[in-house]
């Protein structure tokens, strides 16, 4: 069907289309729908389920329309992921204005993710369990990647400060699927996928995805081999009891790219830069390695009483073994290589009671229930000595010199239990208000042993945290095309939220998050465009800090003021765009820290990881009945990147295009990324930056039969 647009719709349109105004209001797929949806019609495009249908999973423990969530919300889903190849989580997550990437300083490795300037290497979800490993994550077996924004502890537990992110896997379903996808690339770039669905009989059904990854990078010695399988079986598909079993299983051999160091002499009215080097450099050893093995197993069982009533139970068991050895280079080119191996575990279990019924007038979602979860934490550290010093002008590439030698230091042997109740309750009192309201208890046990194996001696800590989350909402809805909110929720991190604790920061209190924010979201073009826009506070109060006797204590307060713009969805007939805009003022209200045996205020000063603007469009377009032509681009000003803020990283602008092919029965597409070879620093911290790959090109395949 030929749409056109109305005055208020192109009035709107252009308020929001600018490369800088452009988010999403999005939705996540999903086998069954909980939430009554107002009744849309969108535009069909075959080869492409289209980029915007109406709910999301992250905003509640159902299914739930996008216009229902009191927050922003962006979904990245699969139509998204194919068009830009994207094959990593952070790739997708490009598409999500005000996420940067850090380059994972103290230890940290894997993907390290900060939502409005807050850091979310810890609120990684996979089907709305926690998924904490330290390891970098993989699309092929994903069908959409959810978001949402502002501190979320009442749905997720602990940490989300600025956000979560869910990970919504493939599930089997009873349509017949064989899809097979093959790409290569410059740059020894090889991928093969498959994704295969069957129907064991009316109610049952299996599906296997699988994967098989190589390349070699624009950056010299940098290479990445992963292959992984996902398996899902489910029984009582449309019975009043289902049971689904899945898992995943990734391997991957990195050679990890530890990028540049930083400029000296940085100060705060000049901060320092990425030192300016040959961008191709390789700074590290040809030896090094980050050796990821990842095994996740879930099993859910729903059953539903009535059609008002059900009952699900979620258990996921994860492990998560890392051996990484990188090396990182100073600005004088003194190497230091680093090496653990790390097994990260958990088991977690969530029960949820679905209910809906009315109060007279007024009628109830309720969703209450209980989390109960085990972690534990391995970390074997050791120490190198003998390394060789490295020419940053002229590089040259070896092995670890054959004098250098490994000592083992300390071993870490960590665990934790959570236990946590909820209920929250969605209400609309009449067609055009509702209530949104919820509380979380936490109690999360932690104990910790530590060997320092030179000298034998054992530490061992414990601490337990008691927290109470909350999170309010209010929408107003005038028409089903309209949605108006205000919320408000809390979180809490404590101090040993990544499974780590020391001496320093032992009896902390949580670090407490709180976020106000007032939006709305509009469906205009008969529910095929949608439109979004938000403004929002984040406060840390107690943010920790060192003392001059390099204790941690509680005494700081950070804050994020800012807004978003958001569209996604048709435009016209054939014309799909997925885009946003989002604009930060983070600053360090009140926090001091001990620097170089010097205590120093940093009151006033700029929140790292938390640029003034941020943006991403893309855009495709069906060129009759099979081609289609796209692109878009990704802008993020600069940013900086330690509390001092004495260094940054420039800011950029990234293009990429694409083309395609599509039919019922294949695709064939090209992707050109970093179209114009773009020399930027997406990955970084305080002590180096990764420079992002130059220009890379991509043709695939995917045949369905």
């Amino acid at each position: 069907m030929n749409r056109r647009l109305t005055p208020l719709a192109a009035a709107l349109l252009a308020a929001f289309a600018s490369p800088v105004a452009l988010q999403q209001n999005a939705f996540a797929q999903t086998n069954q729908i909980e939430t009554t949806l107002p009744e849309v019609s969108v535009q069909d495009i075959t080869g492409n389920n289209g980029y915007a249908p109406a709910v999301s999973t992250v905003g509640g423990k159902v299914p739930t329309a996008i216009r229902d969530i009191p927050q922003s919300v962006t979904v990245i889903n699969r139509a998204v992921l194919d068009a830009q190849s994207a094959t990593t989580l952070t790739e997708a997550l490009r598409n999500v204005p005000g996420i940067t990437l850090g380059a994972g300083e103290g230890g940290v490795i894997g993907d390290n993710i900060s939502i409005r300037g807050y850091s979310a290497r810890t609120d990684i979800f996979l089907d709305g369990i926690r998924d904490r490993g330290q390891y970098a994550r993989e699309t092929f077996f994903i069908d959409s990647v959810e978001v949402l924004r502002g501190p979320s502890s009442m749905m997720f537990g602990r940490g989300s400060t600025g956000g979560v992110i869910n990970q919504v896997s493939k599930q089997a379903n009873l349509r017949e699927l064989t899809e097979v996808g093959v790409s290569l690339g410059t740059d020894s770039y090889y991928r093969t996928t498959a994704d295969i669905n069957r129907p064991l009989s009316d109610t049952s059904a299996f599906r296997i995805s699988a994967l098989a990854h190589a390349n070699d990078s624009t950056r010299d010695i940098t290479e990445s081999k992963r292959y992984g399988v996902a398996p899902s079986l489910r029984f009582g598909i449309g019975t009043p009891t289902e049971v689904s079993i899945s898992s995943v299983h990734q391997r991957r051999k990195d050679i990890p790219d530890y990028g540049f160091p930083f400029a000296s002499g940085g100060t705060k009215a000049n901060p320092a830069e990425p030192l300016d080097l040959e961008r191709d450099n390789f700074y590290g050893f040809t030896d090094d390695k980050f050796d990821q093995d990842v095994d996740i197993l879930n099993l859910r069982v729903e059953h539903k009483f009535s059609p008002t009533l059900s009952l699900r139970n979620q258990t996921q068991l994860s492990d998560a073994r890392i051996h990484a050895v990188p090396t990182t280079v100073s600005n004088a080119g003194v190497r230091n290589r680093r090496e653990r191996e790390i097994d990260d575990r958990s088991l977690f279990n969530q029960t949820d009671l679905i209910a809906k019924f009315d109060t007279g007038a007024i009628k109830h979602t309720l969703i209450t229930g209980v989390e109960i979860g085990r972690e534990s934490y391995e970390n074997q550290r050791y120490d190198w000595t003998g390394e060789s010093n490295q020419s940053l002008t002229n590089p040259v590439y070896g092995p670890m010199p054959a004098g250098a030698a490994r000592s083992r230091i300390d071993f870490t042997d960590n665990s934790a239990n959570t236990f946590a109740a909820y209920v929250n309750d969605t209400v609309a009192l009449n067609k055009q208000w509702k209530l949104v309201g919820g509380l979380r208890w936490d109690r999360f046990d932690f104990d910790g042993n530590t060997l320092d194996n030179s000298s034998g001696a054992v530490s061992s800590l414990a601490q337990t945290d008691k927290m109470l989350s909350h999170r309010w909402g209010v929408l107003y809805q005038p028409t089903d095309t309209q949605s108006y909110y205000a919320s408000y929720g809390t979180s809490f991190n404590p101090s040993a939220e990544t499974m780590t604790l020391s001496a320093v920061n032992l009896n902390i209190d949580p670090e407490e998050n709180r976020s106000l924010e007032i939006g709305a979201k509009w469906d205009l073009l008969n529910g095929g465009l949608g439109l979004t826009a938000a403004l929002f506070q984040v406060e840390k109060t107690n943010a920790r800090s060192r003392d001059e006797f390099n204790n941690v204590v509680g005494v700081g307060n950070t804050r994020v003021n800012g807004f978003e713009l958001g569209a996604v969805g048709q435009l016209a007939k054939n014309w799909q765009i997925f885009g946003g805009y989002t604009y930060l003022d983070g600053k360090i209200v009140s926090l001091s820290e001990v620097s170089g045996g010097v205590r120093a205020s940093r009151d006033g000063n700029v929140l790292t990881n938390s640029p003034k603007h941020s943006a991403t469009l893309w855009s495709t377009y069906r060129l009759g009945n099979a081609w289609e032509i796209g692109g878009g681009a990704v802008y993020s000003a600069e940013r900086i990147v330690n509390n001092a803020n004495t260094a940054k990283v420039g800011g950029y602008t990234r293009y990429d295009a694409t083309l395609a092919y599509l039919t019922k029965k294949y695709d064939v597409r090209l992707s050109l990324q970093n179209l114009t070879d773009k020399h930027y620093f997406e990955v970084a911290s305080g002590g180096r930056a990764t420079p992002a790959t130059g220009r890379a090109l991509i043709a695939s395949v995917n045949y369905r039969f």
